[in-house]
Formats: structure tokens, C-alpha cells, sequence
């Protein structure tokens, strides 16, 4: 299906471009959502008539955007979770969960804005890409912790998710003198036996 763009949108085109996309694309998400109209000779006609007006409320949107981003961008939200002793989590953090902390802190966030690949599940930093706007994306970081004490150790530095080796280590050298001790009794032995035998003769 081809439509026309009444606003940027990433990776496919800009406002009053007229682009090819996927059925269920333009059904599902561009026109519900008001980004984009049928490429038809009416709509191409109504897009023209209106194009000052859209072009300005993308401006407003944009200016709204850039300010909310400038307070949004480098914040630090902490997200509560269990874990095991490696870091790896029970469940997950998600697009919904990063969203209602955002919401809770005093900003405007849906979770369709919120960039994630894939759902957090591990404990640490993670950088969060959020879409304000098609032209105005900013980094939070997500603290994601067992509790609020581990939440500022993390955020101090320190990696919660190394194993503690120091044991495993020492296990190893103890080992390894217990097995040169037992070679040079072995050694001694030997040359002792030889001894005998050669006094025997």
C-alpha cells in the first residue's frame, strides 16, 4: 500500500513523502495513529491544503519534545527486582515497567516510547533509548537491583554481577601444591628404592 508520511517517521521517510509499505503496516499502525493517509489523488490534495498547519503543530510537538528532553536526557530511574546470584533475573523489566517509573517520577512517557530490543534480564546499568518525537530520542539509564542498596552500589561503579573468584583461585593453588607435594614424595621414594638396591648388590 502507498501512503503519504503527515510526519516523519523513522526509517521510512519524511513528512509529504509518498512511500510503499506493508498492508497490515499502514492498516495497524500509520493510519490509526494519524501519521500517514491512502497515497489517493484526494488525500495527496488534502494533504497540500493542510501542509502549513501540519507542518506547524510537527513544530510544536518537536519544541514540547526537545524540552521535555532536555530535563529527561542522562536520568536514572532504579527498577527493583528479584534475582539469582549471578545477576540473571526472575522475570524481566519491559517497555511497560521502565514507562510507569518514568511516569512516577514526573514524566510524561508511554511505552511505545520507549526503545527496548529486548526485555531487560539481568541486574546493572542499562542505557534506554526514549522517542519523544520522530526527531528528538534521548539515553536514560535503568538501574535494574535486588534492592535500593544494591541500586547504589551499582550506581557508584561497582559490578554486582562478578562471582567472588578469590575462593576458587585458592582452591586451585592448594591443589596444585598437593600435587607437587605428592610428586617429589613419589621422586624420593624412587631414589630411595635405587639406593636399597644398590647396596643389595
Amino acid at each position: 500500500m502507498k501512503v503519504i508520511l503527515l510526519e516523519r517517521v523513522a526509517k521510512l521517510g519524511q513528512m509529504g513523502e509518498t512511500v510503499a509499505v506493508k498492508d497490515g503496516y499502514a492498516r495497524n499502525f500509520l493510519l490509526p495513529q494519524g501519521k500517514a493517509l491512502r497515497a489517493n489523488k484526494a488525500n495527496l490534495e488534502r494533504f497540500e491544503s493542510e501542509r502549513v498547519q501540519l507542518e506547524a503543530r510537527n513544530l510544536e510537538r518537536k519544541t514540547e519534545a526537545e524540552e521535555v528532553g532536555a530535563k529527561l536526557a542522562g536520568a536514572s530511574i532504579v527498577v527493583i527486582r528479584a534475582a539469582g546470584e549471578t545477576g540473571q533475573l526472575y522475570g524481566s523489566v519491559a517497555t511497560r515497567d521502565i514507562a510507569g517509573e518514568l511516569t512516577e517520577a514526573g514524566f510524561s512517557v508511554v511505552r511505545s516510547q520507549v526503545s527496548l530490543r529486548a526485555p531487560i534480564k539481568t541486574i546493572g546499568l542499562h542505557d534506554v533509548s526514549i522517542v519523544l518525537h520522530p526527531e528528538v530520542e534521548v539515553e536514560i539509564s535503568v538501574n535494574v537491583a535486588r534492592s535500593e542498596d544494591e541500586a547504589n552500589r551499582q550506581a557508584a561503579g561497582e559490578d554486582l554481577t562478578v562471582q567472588d573468584d578469590d575462593s576458587f583461585e585458592f582452591d586451585e593453588d592448594l591443589d596444585e601444591d598437593e600435587n607437587l607435594e605428592e610428586g617429589e614424595e613419589a621422586a624420593s621414594e624412587e631414589a630411595g628404592e635405587g639406593e636399597e638396591e644398590e647396596t643389595e648388590e
